[in-house]
């Protein structure tokens, strides 16, 4: 007998103009992928699978630390228990958590970010909303507490699927969704989102513009983009084009000024753009820490000018956007 497609379960949750068999094949061609006894998968799948037996039965996602559960819900072995199989989904990249009492510290302080878009967010109470590039989900718990319909995150690195898998096992949080896919597979979804999130993604995209393009298909009329990414300072319309890596980070294409993403987007039809954010980055900001310990934000600047790069580019500023389909 033939199998069945596995179908994603926030399908329903989507609009009818969503190219449904297509986003049933694809979900169903990563589900192959990830069910294969592969060892790199099951150092992630593991841990998951230890911690699904566990269910907050508190959950708040409306500070700046994502709370799912108290320590005293648990014993001091299941704690420990617990601890460790957080431990393998090392690095943790976004955060604040605390898991039944761990605290995890992040490399990123996100909830700083989460507050720069809060004076800007736009309605999302009832909303079909996406997050493009969703890592562990941090920023799709903090949009929990808006009720919206649906949260879908779309990030096909395996670490980030089983954490976040692992994560919303404990949180119950059924608005929330993660897919296998990525910012290339936004043409599966044409007039589906009411918002769409593509925060640190943008510059690593060989063709922003057509990136651009594809995020204002993939909205509904008067739907809202929410935009955020690496540049580099100045009002000039201009883009660095790095040469192996930026920042040591391999895969770096453009990193423009404010001013040129800003551009970027009007040109990929989006109107009423609004640039409403700009700083220079930090490493108070972006560090190691226990839960990250790796090399983070200060080794990436030249030791002897902070103002450059170890390559010698400018130092990188965050800039936030946000553009409207008419």
């Amino acid at each position: 007998m033939k199998p069945q497609p596995s179908i994603p379960g926030y399908l329903a949750l989507l609009p009818a103009t969503a190219r449904r068999q297509e986003i049933i094949a694809m979900h169903g061609e990563r589900q192959q992928w990830v069910n294969q006894p592969k060892k790199g998968f099951l150092r992630y799948r593991r841990p998951c699978e230890i911690l699904a037996p566990y269910v907050a039965k508190t959950v708040d996602c409306s500070g700046d630390t994502v709370i799912i559960g108290h320590p005293d819900e648990v014993s001091a072995d299941q704690q420990a228990q617990i601890r460790q199989a957080l431990t393998a989904f090392m690095p943790w990249r976004k955060g604040p958590f605390s898991v039944f009492g761990i605290d995890i510290d992040a490399e990123w302080r996100s909830e700083r970010k989460w507050q720069r878009l809060l004076p800007m967010l736009p309605d999302l109470h009832d909303k079909v909303i996406a997050d493009i590039g969703c890592n562990n989900g941090y920023y799709m718990f903090r949009m929990g507490p808006y009720r919206p319909r649906l949260v879908l995150g779309l990030e096909p690195s395996m670490q980030h699927y089983y954490c976040f898998k692992a994560l919303n096992s404990m949180a119950g949080q059924s608005a929330l969704h993660h897919d296998l896919l990525g910012v290339e597979h936004l043409p599966l979804f044409p007039d589906c989102f009411d918002v769409l999130f593509l925060m640190g993604i943008i510059y690593h995209r060989a063709s922003p513009i057509d990136v651009l393009r594809d995020c204002h298909q993939a909205l509904r009329p008067g739907g809202t983009l929410i935009l955020e990414s690496q540049a580099i300072p100045g009002d000039e319309p201009m883009a660095l084009f790095p040469d192996k890596t930026y920042a040591k980070v391999p895969g770096t294409y453009f990193v423009p000024t404010g001013h040129c993403l800003r551009l970027w987007m009007e040109k990929a039809g989006f109107t009423q753009v609004e640039l409403f954010c700009h700083h220079p980055m930090s490493s108070e900001e972006q560090r190691a820490t226990p839960w990250m310990t790796f090399e983070s934000y200060r080794d990436f600047l030249d030791p002897q000018d902070p103002t450059r790069t170890v390559e010698g580019y400018p130092a990188p500023h965050r800039v936030f956007l946000r553009g409207m389909k008419s």
